[in-house]
């Protein structure tokens, strides 16, 4: 398994109803202005979570060259995505909101304050690190975070994507996954109450034991520079009845659809979700190519259905007007790519 190379968090799925309206909320609130591909096509590998059908949709991923995680903003075509059938609250299945990561917290608040967004209070995490949640337009919660490892100063207020907060049924059970599979090795906190940072968000105000992960070893790989640190934190409500955020609904509607690692290796990592009992659920197996950027994907479930992708680039447009498209097939996985090469991502930048 020593083949395996989880190089970061490459992206969050978030489902929209409207993909170009959405992206240029989140430049100009997350800076997430590169464009890595955008293209209309179907999903034809996903029949196991679109009813057995393939769908066709709209995508976008986008990155913000300050460092963190993409987005890959998800919008069906020929049906209408789909709200849950309940409001998603902290705790029930699945990812409730994405972590993004910045510099100075209540600077970006005062911000997000005076452009008029919705924002919850301005509070302490248990940490005792300023913390709150801004509601983008389409009601997904994100949660500002401190950090403190970038790629590129761009005098933006905020990074991308730092990680995921995600609701199970057995916390035990996930942090086992979330390590064995992942990497997520450290526990920076394990703590049951009431949370004062939570009270503002759906579900919030119930009784919780959350583990905030982080890895211990740094991310290896070729985009390692740019994704960065993550962590994950997991919440097990323990005065309700949790539901799953996808419950009668299919992958690509309305929220956070998936989290995504950027990795090297998967037939290696093949066989050892196999042997911890998450196989694949869906398999690309040969190359798929989605237009500007090429590879192999694959997806398995966390222990409560939450669906973890993994990508293995193959392909990726390092400055697409010139025509310079980089094959990673040719290079050792375990090195990160030249801090140049990746801050040359940003010819591939959207203007508004």
């Amino acid at each position: 398994m020593d083949n395996i190379v989880i190089s970061g968090i490459q992206q969050v799925g978030v489902g929209v109803a409207n993909m170009p309206e959405a992206w240029k909320w989140y430049r100009r609130y997350f800076g997430m202005d590169i464009c890595i591909f955008e293209e209309e096509a179907q999903a034809k590998l996903m029949l196991p979570y679109t009813g057995g059908e393939p769908r066709s949709r709209h995508a976008a991923l986008a990155l913000n060259m300050q460092g963190g995680g993409g987005f890959e903003i998800w919008q069906y075509k020929g049906r209408t995505p789909e709200a849950p059938e309940h409001p998603i609250k902290l705790g029930d299945y699945g990812i409730f909101a994405a972590k993004i990561k910045c510099r100075n917290v209540k600077q970006i608040y005062d911000y997000y304050i005076s452009e008029g967004l919705k924002v919850t209070t301005l509070t302490k995490d248990p940490q005792g690190m300023d913390t709150f949640f801004v509601i983008d337009p389409y009601n997904n919660y994100f949660q500002l975070v401190s950090a403190n490892d970038w790629f590129k100063d761009e005098n933006k207020l905020t990074g991308a994507a730092y990680g995921a907060l995600i609701g199970v049924s057995n916390i035990e059970k996930s942090k086992t996954f979330y390590k064995e599979i992942l990497g997520y090795d450290e526990v920076v906190y394990d703590t049951t109450d009431v949370f004062s940072d939570l009270t503002d968000i759906p579900g919030g105000k119930h009784l919780f034991r959350r583990i905030l992960l982080k890895h211990s070893k740094p991310r290896i790989g070729a985009f390692s520079p740019i994704l960065g640190n993550s962590q994950v934190e997991l919440f097990e409500v323990a005065d309700r009845d949790a539901n799953s955020v996808f419950e009668n609904r299919f992958w690509g509607d309305l929220g956070f659809i998936h989290l995504c690692f950027d990795i090297n290796g998967m037939s290696e990592l093949r066989e050892k979700c196999k042997t911890f009992g998450c196989p694949f659920t869906v398999d690309s197996s040969n190359v798929f190519d989605m237009g500007e950027a090429a590879g192999h994907f694959s997806y398995i479930e966390d222990p409560d259905g939450t669906l973890i992708e993994f990508v293995e680039t193959h392909k990726v447009p390092i400055m697409k007007k010139f025509g310079w498209y980089l094959n990673l097939q040719k290079r050792d996985p375990r090195k990160a790519l030249p801090r140049w090469m990746l801050k040359a991502l940003s010819f591939n930048r959207v203007k508004d």
